[in-house]
């Protein structure tokens, strides 16, 4: 099996937390030929798809990334492209995807691009209404300063496209500085952003859960610092092991079929409490931190869910 992996550049990743490194370690040990560019090294010519790209050997000792000479190829060269940029989720994300929908039918490009673009992490979860704490989607400050004062507590203002915590606000009743929230997140009102009851039960953690191939398969608590009401790593969260609740397993259980029908293999959702936050398919984490939590291997359980998802695209018997 050839994978090519779309990127960020290897001296960003920290390979002590980082799934895509656990993703290309997992494919080397198999024996499978790993390569990787970054977004911009991809390109439309003549109608096809291609990647001035690297060879990697993937180790772990370090320096644990072992880089090969620069070459030009076509993506029908590879059996599999995974789309792992981080966010941000912007225009030149989507425009990747644009390029990775050439791709030829041979070639099996994880998360599937459409997918990608159609599942804003934050936005999709409004598929599942039945599962969403109370929110109000505007970029109109009046209405989102009317709405937030009939909230029966503090409300959450946050940016619709943000990741990792940033920008992630909380507002009491009679909050002289709520006006002012909404409007540098709106930008004066030219932009949306989202509007949300508050979840008390953030004090006890924001858990995320891995699902492959739309099962989920591992989890972890992420768990807020003293002072702060963000369960992000990226700002200091403490992850604790945690099981399933009856509620997540029936969130779950209603996202499978939809992920699975969407192409969506690999994906990470957020439940605060009973309420599902979001549902992250660009590059979503925590295979590390959920394997030494837990005692798994889910490199290997996604490695194996690839190779029967590109038998089946194949039409194997």
């Amino acid at each position: 099996m050839k994978t090519l992996f779309v990127m960020d550049p290897l001296d960003r990743i920290v390979v002590s937390g980082d799934s895509t490194y656990m993703m290309m370690r997992e494919a080397t040990d198999r024996g499978q030929a790993v390569w990787m560019c970054t977004p911009g090294e991809l390109r439309a010519e003549g109608g096809t798809a291609r990647a001035r790209c690297w060879p990697v050997r993937t180790t772990r000792e370090a320096p644990h990334f072992h880089v090969g000479d620069a070459v030009d190829l076509p993506l029908g060269h590879f059996d599999v492209v995974w789309m792992r940029k981080d966010p941000p989720f912007d225009i030149e994300y989507i425009f990747a995807t644009y390029l990775l929908d050439l791709a030829p039918p041979s070639t099996l490009v994880l998360n599937r691009p459409a997918s990608l673009r159609d599942f804003n992490e934050k936005m999709a979860t409004f598929r599942f209404p039945q599962f969403c704490v109370p929110t109000l989607v505007t970029q109109d400050i009046q209405r989102a300063v009317a709405w937030a004062a009939e909230a029966p507590g503090k409300v959450v203002v946050k940016p619709w496209d943000g990741n990792g915590g940033r920008g992630v606000l909380v507002s009491s009743p009679g909050d002289g500085n709520l006006r002012s929230m909404v409007e540098l997140l709106t930008q004066e009102g030219r932009r949306a952003c989202i509007l949300q009851h508050y979840i008390p039960a953030i004090a006890a953690g924001d858990k995320r859960v891995i699902l492959i191939d739309g099962e989920p398969v591992g989890a972890m608590l992420r768990v807020p610092q003293p002072g702060d009401h963000r369960g992000n790593m990226h700002v200091g969260a403490r992850v604790e092991a945690t099981e399933l609740t009856t509620r997540e397993q029936e969130i779950c259980a209603a996202l499978g079929p939809v992920l699975r029908e969407r192409g969506l293999l690999f994906v990470g959702i957020d439940v605060i409490g009973d309420f599902l936050t979001e549902i992250n398919v660009t590059s979503p984490t925590g295979i590390q931190e959920i394997n030494a939590l837990s005692g798994t291997h889910l490199e290997r359980d996604l490695a194996d869910a690839v190779a029967a998802r590109l038998s089946a695209h194949r039409g194997a018997p």
